[in-house]
């Protein structure tokens, strides 16, 4: 169990971290048959943050007063502090911009992916009773945080790969501008990301990033919904895992050998865990013999392997959108 460290933290923000990227073993650079050979899941959400504080020193200010607040907020939730509204219903905006008929998913298929996003925050996914007995306490249950989709907009691009600069964040690349940030989520679904050569599955900004013209979500087409998505990242939990980001989850294994995610109640862990490990899992820290939570939504194991939060996860993404927290503007509509 961790205790939250956050000056410590602080010391270390600059410091390199895991690229959020899917690895196809044995090749240096993707083509259009990677989607089907995938084997690993990533995200660039982490690496790009860190980037983006290294040349901003206002979102690094941001960033420190989000932790602060976040603090602030889980010590108040102690004495009894809550939301008033009990629930946050967030507004979401989905942008499609695409290539072919494949990445230019169907009306179906967004609900869908709203759909999995609800059942996910609410904590009435499917396999949630998967959940093993020694995390059952600690599960999140609902977050209190939903989704309702009020926009779809589409746009047809001659791009056949995106990489993870926020070009499909902005029309003047051939991508969608996104719909005032400040009040409602922007989702953005691409063909294909790659990122140094890798295959990204997807990626997001944290909430020090708040209302500026780059927030919110990017998903690869082949990860998105479930209809028609790549296995076995198709159950939707890639945009669980990023939205989570946008809601300020960190990794699991707070990018780093060991590393603090912020949640005192996620057993610290050594890396990132992938596929679909079985229960328990031991690759804990400081010689402590119990299982890893692998089965979190911010790890990166495959979709069938993720089904929850924990209750200080459920406390982070509550602080975030409550009225004094960084997307209390999501709460306007």
């Amino acid at each position: 169990m961790k205790k939250l460290l956050f000056g410590a933290f602080m010391l270390t923000v600059m410091a390199a971290c895991n690229n959020d990227n899917v690895t196809n073993p044995g090749e240096n650079t993707a083509d259009e048959s990677t989607a089907a050979s995938l084997t690993q899941r990533g995200c660039a959400s982490e690496e790009i943050r860190q980037e983006a504080l290294k040349k901003n020193p206002e979102l690094q200010q941001r960033f420190a007063a989000l932790e602060i607040n976040t603090e602030k907020f889980a010590n108040d939730l102690k004495v009894g502090k809550v939301l008033a509204d009990g629930t946050v219903e967030i507004p979401v905006v989905v942008n499609v911009v695409y290539k072919t008929a494949a990445e230019n998913v169907s009306d179906a298929r967004i609900a869908e992916q709203i759909a999995v996003l609800n059942a996910d925050y609410s904590g009435t996914n499917s396999d949630v009773s998967k959940i093993p007995t020694e995390f059952q306490s600690v599960s999140s249950g609902d977050t209190k945080v939903k989704f309702r989709l009020v926009n779809t907009f589409r746009k047809s691009t001659t791009k056949t790969s995106w990489a993870t600069n926020d070009d499909m964040k902005k029309a003047s690349k051939g991508g969608i501008d996104a719909t005032n940030p400040t009040n409602y989520l922007n989702i953005w679904v691409v063909g294909k990301m790659t990122s140094q050569g890798r295959t990204i599955l997807g990626y997001a900004t944290f909430p020090e990033s708040a209302g500026l013209w780059n927030d919110g979500v990017v998903i690869g087409a082949p990860y998105f919904g479930k209809t028609g998505a790549s296995s076995p990242f198709n159950l939707g939990r890639t945009a669980t895992h990023e939205v989570g980001h946008y809601l300020n989850l960190r990794h699991i294994w707070g990018d780093a050998n060991c590393g603090n995610d912020q949640v005192s109640d996620t057993p610290t862990q050594t890396t990132a865990n992938y596929g679909k490990p079985s229960y328990p899992l031991y690759n804990t820290c400081s010689g402590v013999q119990r299982s890893v939570m692998f089965m979190n939504y911010m790890d990166y194991v495959d979709d069938a392997a993720m089904f929850m939060f924990s209750s200080g996860q459920k406390t982070r993404m509550q602080s975030v959108v409550a009225s004094s927290g960084a997307r209390s503007g999501l709460r306007v509509f």
